[in-house]
């Protein structure tokens, strides 16, 4: 794609001069008018390569919406520490960024680098009052909100537009917000869309389409749960919304534009505006469109859809064409799923080259699509005016395009290109929100404007030359190899030569999502899982092994007694020598194999796990993912440790070295929630290490374990160096009890690990090693900076994916009691939002719990609940060993006394000031696995962290889903032993060091002293 886009000449022949002109005299009008320039002065004043600048976007994200005093009061000083704010007032000529400099100077001037908040704050307070430091602080804000957001309401935002300067324009209307977490916040921004209609067609006055005013709509505001997966369920409930709304714009004869979304939801966003497009209501109207982003590699295929919709029905669309407002979250989302490829541009040089070419194609699309180029580049005005030909001749609205700017941003830009072409139409993108809504959208627009390499930041500032400004795409990336960002690399590229990152889904990509979904539906497993001793299947007494999904029997699994496991344990005895003596370098390749075979053998191992364990396809994904990078993971972490002995220092006629090797036989304890990736990191990990295994599945999940086996076998690992036992209880303390025990690894519940810590210990002989990780009462403390969204997206997911089956599942949210019911009001309509079912449907949220003895637990607590605690949420459950959805509110951490095993939140509040009795609370509890804190106060966040023993500790993000090397995984207290699965220090702990010392001088004198140069 880079080498078609680099062929293709970007301009006519002849034109190059044309546009470096216009381009030049665009940027001159920039410099010159400061009048026009807020916006840029701010963003030059305050980069965000700078510690102001950074503030200056955490207290635009965070202040406005922090409801009681104290909490803004931190959260100031906070931001203020080490800020040179004084100096900015000082030098800027911006009145914006004079006003933002002086609010803030206010406190920074009284503030030092290493203040605390307590310190920055006495201070404050005693030259200036808090009050008045707070205020200033809050007006800031505003005046910078005021900037950007046209009007907190519609009424507002239309008397402003038609006001001044401002009627020469066209505008596009945004209702700003958040995307929907519940259906009241769809409801709420369907009745805003709506009202926003009737009033801007009232006063539309009588111009022609496309002359007339608009609205952007954003799909993701109107429904819940606008995702790839929840397709039919967006079809059925969305497009009727948006038919409504765009019937409505049809009424008024006003524009009516679908923004742009995330990549992930491209196609389903596509098929929306086709079915819309498609109402026969909406037949001979011209104003309907869709905003396309130029970093998306799909661009030019998307407006060739486009267009191709517009010709079958006969209409005329809008293409808004934008360079695309989600980029560093497209490259985060990519490298998390381990996608195949980027699906934006890496390089802005690549996005700017590809708006160029979609300007070309648009362009040669009118009259059947009308193009409007949003842009605030010069250089890409020019150009796209070039394409037109007319950089060197005046545009009329005869030209068939417009251009569009965001409020608050581009007007000296702009202002310069209508006086040179005063008939080419200007279309003003106009947010209309409250503060509370305006929080993101600003800080989106700080981060997109404020970067280092936007045009908008270096245009404004004086000190690049314009040559600089005027240096074209092709120029910046002359071949396809220079095509990527050489610090970005791609998603299997991610954890650098040592290994590939696991392969994944990009669940926005129809055709590949059906390609697993079919191969994993016509996939069998195993039906039989034995003991396999030496290579060989055991035989014996079989039992049934049932699907949680429905009760189905999947096969069947021979379980083994003591004498299977004795067996197993001298086996592995005997295996061990000569696994130990293999070179670590080919015990290496045999992991690495292995994770190859599990590759090769996606769709049966997806298939177990939703069968089996009763996963949805999302977490089958992620599971076999984290198995093959243990595997991958351990094997370069093997060659590192194990290769060769490191020397150590000594001195002269000396020799030491320390080396690692296997402590024999390892005995591997998986459990059922985590049967593939838990078991083969166990297995994998005491491989590496040089001991013989036997492990010991769950009882719920044999079939995962024994096909799991079968491949590591067929990978190199020998039938002698692995064995497997399935079983229960009697299973696993004949192993423990074993006198050729070398050490143990378990998984599973505190209570378990206790007894197993009592057994080795009342063992005659060697001291054994126990790996234990267990469980936890995890929590999450947020506080009133916490942006709610956020919060609900990340609550939901900690506390109710996998139903709420895993060791690092949020137990507890602990809210702050300013911003508690707002905070639990949304997480509870997000959760009413989840789908309960058959895991092996994409639409499913939650699958089953495990078994009948799980699902008996947790009905039993939930009427222990339900008798003693307020309940926020209780969702229906189908039967079976479905579970549903439940959130409580409790009154503090001591009403959780252990660990509930599902989808059950529970919630406790806390008052400002109460972070220190509420971090003794859960230090006193006894468990440290997992920590979630919420919240934009970086001295809290440290004092919250530092504070607390947890082993995983989570800020701003969800709790689950450790990776594998860079979030190594295990607690401490009653949750574990340590050291953590996933982490550098894992393999040692299945080794024995053992050093050795010669006598280099024993022959006759050190020869390396003797034969030193003088």
């Amino acid at each position: 794609m880079a080498e078609s886009l680099l062929r293709a000449a970007p301009l006519p022949a002849g034109t190059e001069a044309a546009v470096d002109r216009l381009a030049a005299d665009l940027i001159g009008a920039i410099r010159a008018d400061a009048g026009h320039g807020a916006v840029e002065a701010l963003l030059r004043e305050y980069a965000l390569t700078t510690r102001e600048g950074l503030a200056l976007m955490s207290l635009a994200e965070a202040l406005l919406r922090v409801p009681d005093a104290a909490t803004a009061d931190r959260l100031i000083a906070d931001k203020l520490r080490g800020g040179d704010f004084i100096h900015h007032a000082v030098r800027s000529e911006s009145g914006l960024a004079q006003a933002a400099s002086w609010a803030l100077g206010l406190g920074a001037r009284l503030v030092g680098p290493q203040d605390t908040p307590e310190v920055t704050l006495g201070s404050m307070v005693r030259r200036l009052g808090r009050p008045a430091v707070r205020a200033a602080a809050h007006r800031a804000m505003r005046v910078m909100g005021g900037q950007f957001v046209l009007a907190e309401e519609i009424d507002a935002a239309l008397k402003r537009a038609g006001s001044g300067t401002a009627r020469r324009s066209r505008y596009s209307f945004d209702m700003l917000g958040e995307g929907a977490r519940t259906a009241d916040d769809a409801q709420s921004y369907r009745q805003a869309y709506a009202r926003a209609i009737a009033r801007i067609g009232r006063e539309a006055g009588n111009a022609p389409l496309p002359a007339r005013p608009g609205i952007s709509v954003k799909l993701s505001a109107l429904h819940p749960r606008y995702v790839p997966t929840q397709r039919e369920r967006v079809m059925a409930e969305l497009v009727p919304m948006v038919r409504d709304l765009a019937r409505d714009a049809r009424a008024h004869e006003l524009n009516f534009t679908l923004d742009a979304e995330e990549a992930e939801r491209l196609e389903l966003s596509l098929d929306v505006f086709a079915a819309v497009l498609a109402d026969p209501v909406l037949a001979g109207w011209d104003g309907f469109g869709l905003a396309v982003q130029a970093y998306s590699k799909r661009c030019l295929p998307v407006i060739d859809h486009v267009a191709a919709l517009a010709e079958r029905h006969d209409r005329r669309l809008m293409v808004r064409l934008v360079k695309g407002a989600y980029w560093d979250t497209e490259v985060k989302l990519a490298q998390t799923q381990g996608a195949e490829d980027y699906p934006v541009f890496t390089r802005k040089a690549m996005t700017d080259l590809n708006y160029l070419a979609a300007a070309r194609r648009l362009l040669a699309l009118r009259p059947r699509l009308y193009p409007q180029f949003a842009t605030h580049n010069a250089l890409t005005v020019a150009s796209v005016l070039g394409l037109a030909g007319l950089a060197d001749q005046p545009a009329t609205e005869e030209a068939g395009f417009e251009f569009q700017r965001l409020h608050g941003m581009g007007e000296a830009l702009y202002q310069r290109l209508s006086e040179r072409a005063p008939g080419l139409g200007q279309r003003v993108y106009a947010p209309v929100g409250g503060h509370r809504e305006l929080l993101a959208y600003l800080v989106r627009r700080l981060l997109e404007n404020g970067a280092n390499s936007s045009f908008v930041a270096r245009a404004a500032d004086p000190a690049v030359p314009v040559e600089e400004l005027l240096a074209r795409p092709q120029a910046l990336v002359e071949t396809p190899a220079q095509a990527r960002h050489s610090r970005i690399p791609l998603p299997r590229d991610l954890f650098g030569p040592a290994r590939r990152n696991a392969p994944g889904l990009a669940f926005g990509d129809g055709a590949a999502l059906r390609r697993l979904t079919d191969a994993v539906g016509a996939a069998t497993g195993p039906t039989e899982a034995t003991p396999i001793i030496d290579g060989i299947a055991a035989t014996g007494h079989r039992r049934a092994v049932i699907s949680p999904i429905d009760a189905t029997v999947l096969g069947s699994v021979i379980e083994a007694g003591p004498d299977i496991a004795a067996r197993a344990m001298e086996a592995a005895a005997r295996g061990f020598p000569a696994w130990a003596r293999m070179p670590a370098g080919e015990r290496a390749a045999c992991l690495e194999r292995a994770a190859d075979a599990f590759q090769r053998e996606q769709a049966r191992l997806l298939h177990l796990l939703q069968v089996e364990a009763g996963k949805t396809l999302d977490d089958a994904l992620a599971e076999w993912r984290e198995a093959i990078d243990f595997l991958r993971y351990y094997a370069a972490q093997g060659r590192h440790l194990f290769a060769q002995a490191e020397d150590l220092p000594g001195p002269a006629g000396e020799a030491n070295s320390l080396r690692l090797v296997g402590r024999g036989v390892f005995v591997a304890v998986s459990p059922w929630n985590f049967p593939l990736a838990i078991f083969t990191g166990q297995v994998a990990a005491a491989l590496m290490a040089g001991n013989a295994v036997v492990a010991k599945p769950a009882p719920q999940t044999p079939l995962v374990a024994d096909l799991a086996v079968r491949l590591l076998q067929t990978a190199g690992i020998p039938g002698s160096a692995l064995h497997l036992v399935p079983g229960g209880p009697e299973t696993g303390a004949a192993l423990i009890g074993h006198p050729a025990l070398s050490g143990v690894v378990f998984t599973g519940s505190t209570a378990t690990a206790q007894r197993i810590n009592r057994t080795l210990a009342a063992r005659d002989g060697a001291i054994l090693p126990l790996i234990a990780e267990t469980g936890g009462i995890n929590a999450m403390i947020v506080d009133a900076t916490a942006l709610p969204e956020q919060v609900a997206d990340d609550v939901v997911v900690s506390a109710f994916r996998s139903a709420g089956q895993r060791c690092s599942a949020l137990r507890l949210l602990l809210v702050q009691e300013d911003v508690a019911d707002r905070m639990i009001a949304t997480v509870a309509g997000a959760a009413r939002e989840l789908t309960l079912g058959d895991p092996r449907d994409l639409t499913t949220d939650l699958g089953p719990v495990i078994d009948g003895g799980a699902k008996q637990r947790l009905d039993a607590h939930i009427a222990a609940m339900t008798a003693s605690a307020r309940l926020h949420f209780a969702g229906a459950s189908p039967g079976g060993l479905y579970v549903a959805p439940h959130i409580f509110e409790i009154g503090g951490v001591a009403d959780l006394r252990q660990e509930v095993f599902g989808p059950i939140l529970h919630v406790a509040c806390y008052p400002a000031d109460g972070h220190a009795r509420v971090m003794e609370e859960i230090r006193n509890g006894g468990y440290g696995l997992t920590l979630g804190i919420q919240s934009r106060i970086e001295e809290a966040v440290e004092q919250i962290a530092d504070a607390l023993p947890h082993g995983n500790v989570y800020v701003n993000r969800n709790m689950i889903g450790a990776v594998v090397g860079s979030q190594p995984f295990g607690g401490t207290g009653l949750s574990g032993t340590g050291p953590k699965a996933g982490g550098p220090h894992y393999l040692a702990r299945f080794a024995t060091e053992r050093t050795l010392t010669v006598n280099t001088a024993a022959a006759g004198g050190s020869i390396g002293l003797i034969t030193l140069d003088d």
